[in-house]
């Protein structure tokens, strides 16, 4: 359960957390509408499982091979939650859009932008292999990692598809960026302190 737990909190903080998904699906959802915005966001719901995979391999072979070698990669996650929460918590501006470019876009290529700007997004990377390396020890069979790569996929399908039906009308654009401020504080606090205290947990 305590395993369910970090997942589903590290998961939704991270989600929500500005970065560049979450201006991508803005932009397609602002200047195009809601039909590209959701396509845009189910690009990235794939793009996350591409990460789950390579992730799910990399960090089984590491502890099958060698537990020095986990153990430093979960004390460097557990770093890099500490700073991805600092970041997030001294941010001061909003999300900075391109809103110049007007050209149309396709559900495919929506699919696709939404799918590139996530694989290709080193900081997705580390999360992934940071939330893996936090909670999954020996124990952990296969089908309950594969759920949570599922979840993880899942709930940016969810978040960003929100996201993009608020984008695509002006108002309730202008009430989510400013209510990003607030959440910027909340959710970079309490990554922060995930990431303090899954350093100084007893190993499984």
């Amino acid at each position: 359960m305590t395993e369910i737990l970090a997942v589903a909190v590290i998961t939704v903080l991270a989600v929500i957390a500005p970065g560049a998904d979450f201006a991508m699906v803005i932009r397609n959802s602002y200047l195009h509408g809601r039909r590209t915005g959701l396509f845009a966001a189910t690009g990235v719901a794939a793009g996350v499982l591409v990460h789950v995979t390579y992730t799910m391999l990399g960090v089984g072979l590491l502890i099958a091979s060698s537990t020095f070698l986990f153990t430093v990669i979960k004390l460097v996650g557990a770093a890099y939650l500490v700073y991805i929460g600092v970041r997030t918590f001294r941010t001061r501006g909003e999300v900075q859009l391109d809103l110049e470019t007007t050209s149309d876009l396709t559900p495919l290529k929506a699919l696709r932008s939404g799918f590139l700007t996530n694989v290709l997004n080193p900081k997705t990377t580390l999360f992934v292999v940071s939330t893996f390396a936090q909670v999954v020890s020996p124990g952990t069979p296969v089908y309950q990692q594969v759920g949570y790569g599922l979840f993880m996929s899942l709930a940016h399908l969810l978040w960003f598809g929100v996201v993009a039906v608020f984008f695509s009308h002006d108002r309730m654009r202008t009430l989510m960026l400013r209510g990003q401020k607030i959440l910027n504080k909340v959710i970079g606090s309490v990554l922060a302190g995930l990431g303090v205290s899954l350093a100084f947990a007893p190993s499984h």
